[in-house]
């Protein structure tokens, strides 16, 4: 059979010949994309958009190429031209939408995946993306049933390796319902070979892919304690070793987490409450404000509010979605000028590495929308705590931390948290969806490379090494 490098001289010698055939560089641009070679494979696309514009593959598997390179504004432009073409093609529709909702544009991504179905209903990709927005609106039912659709039409996907030895083979357990923890700069396809199984999906069929690994990628448990039940059912045919048992992802909720880490030295958790919604007043007199107040099961600061007094309270439940609310006492995390600070460690295989510094005016720190592009003397603060963690954390800090890591007991997780006066940990958040992404290539974060860089060779490290102890058993 002949390989990929093979056909490409096959192509590249009729190429040669007629440099003006559209088909041949479209299957070119499409080669050199699975090889890894994404500069040529962009080049050879828009060789073949510029003789042929409307091409909706060249488009569309552009738009591909682009969001998988993190250019996401340029591949969401690929996408909306495929679909100004070619308003007939769900795929078009499907991936234009993924885009727009990783962008946070609900309004539009919901357009899309309605079109999609229009065309195609039984499409699996069009029902989980649209269980995904509508998980992500707090609607709850709607998504539950676009879910099942999409994993009913698929339990098991291959993706493609590019690798040129054997593959380390990886069973990744996901949740359709989401909530999954981050494994696309994890699981390296020039290394690892990987089948991702639905658990919800999953029937007790005999044969399972085969695998040296299993990667529990069902992290979030405040949303996804049936599919941690599933994925138990899964692991109890296994025997090969399995990265973040559900037993220990179990216990990394929220209000799990308050309450089991609050007796570690060195760590301060918050008050935390969880109320059915009716009840949220009568608790909320009880708790006391200023309070925060979030719906279970979502990040990135989505349906999280900060109520100042009893007066801001039914405005704050009318917003939020859920049959239950946790009620969390606000931890102070800022410093004398007002500007609160967020650290992200990493926990890899018991060890701890930093990931990133975000301070921000605003209460709610994430990463993208704090002052760390605006301000040089915050990265310059970053970069100190990238190069010199216990040195800038303290020795009261490293202590509470390893203390955190040591009661999780995950293979792979993260920590969010702030610093209290005396060098305390004040705990925001613990467990295994914490995202690894490489900054942008805008040269301000030339500084962050290195540190991210550390994290993802040592979890690819921690993987290869027990699917390699696997292999050989």
């Amino acid at each position: 059979m002949p390989t990929s490098n093979s056909r490409l001289a096959d192509i590249d010698a009729l190429l040669a010949r007629d440099p003006g055939q559209v088909e041949l560089r479209y299957l070119r641009a499409g080669l050199l994309a699975g090889l890894g070679r994404a500069d040529e494979a962009r080049q050879d696309y828009l060789g073949v958009i510029e003789r042929e514009p409307t091409h909706f593959g060249a488009l569309n598997d552009l738009g591909t190429l682009l969001y998988n390179t993190d250019f996401r504004t340029a591949a969401r432009t690929a996408y909306a031209e495929a679909v100004k073409h070619h308003p007939d093609n769900p795929i078009g529709r499907i991936n234009l939408a993924n885009a727009l909702l990783a962008n946070a544009q609900h309004d539009q991504a919901r357009e899309h995946y309605a079109a999609a179905l229009a065309l195609a209903p039984d499409h699996p990709d069009a029902h989980q993306g649209m269980a995904n927005l509508l998980q992500d609106l707090g609607e709850e039912n709607a998504a539950e049933r676009h879910r099942q659709s999409s994993y009913r039409a698929r339990e098991i996907t291959t993706l493609p390796y590019r690798g040129a030895g054997p593959p380390r083979r990886v069973l990744l357990l996901v949740s359709a319902a989401g909530g999954n923890t981050p494994t696309r700069f994890l699981l390296d396809d020039r290394v690892f070979a990987v089948s991702v199984l639905a658990v919800e999906a999953h029937t007790t069929a005999p044969v399972l892919p085969p695998h040296d690994l299993v990667f529990n990628a069902v992290g979030d448990a405040d949303l996804s304690a049936q599919a941690q039940d599933a994925a138990e059912g899964v692991l109890a045919r296994i025997r090969a070793p399995v990265i973040n048992a559900p037993s220990k992802v179990r216990l990394t909720g929220r209000a799990e987490n308050a309450r089991r880490l609050a007796g570690l030295a060195g760590v301060v958790t918050p008050r935390l409450v969880v109320a059915p919604r009716d009840q949220v007043p009568r608790a909320a007199e009880a708790f006391g404000y200023p309070l925060l107040l979030r719906s279970p099961g979502f990040h990135t600061g989505r349906y999280f509010q900060r109520v100042e007094t009893p007066g801001d309270l039914a405005r704050a439940v009318a917003e939020l979605p859920g049959r239950e609310l946790m009620l969390i006492e606000p931890l102070d995390a800022r410093d004398d000028q007002g500007r609160a600070r967020k650290y992200r460690v990493m926990m890899i295989d018991g060890r701890l590495y930093p990931l990133h510094l975000a301070a921000s005016a605003d209460w709610k720190v994430h990463y993208f929308t704090a002052d760390m592009a605006r301000q040089p003397q915050l990265r310059a603060e970053e970069a100190a705590f990238l190069n010199d963690m216990p040195g800038v954390l303290g020795s009261a800090a490293m202590a509470g931390l390893a203390r955190i890591a040591e009661a999780l007991g995950l293979d792979y997780a993260g920590v969010d948290f702030g610093l209290n006066a005396k060098g305390e940990v004040l705990l925001f958040e613990a467990n295994a969806t914490m995202v690894v992404n490489p900054p942008d290539p805008d040269p301000r974060w030339d500084y962050r490379r290195a540190a991210v860089e550390q994290i993802l060779v040592a979890a690819r490290a921690m993987l290869i090494a027990r699917a390699d102890s696997s292999a050989r058993a």
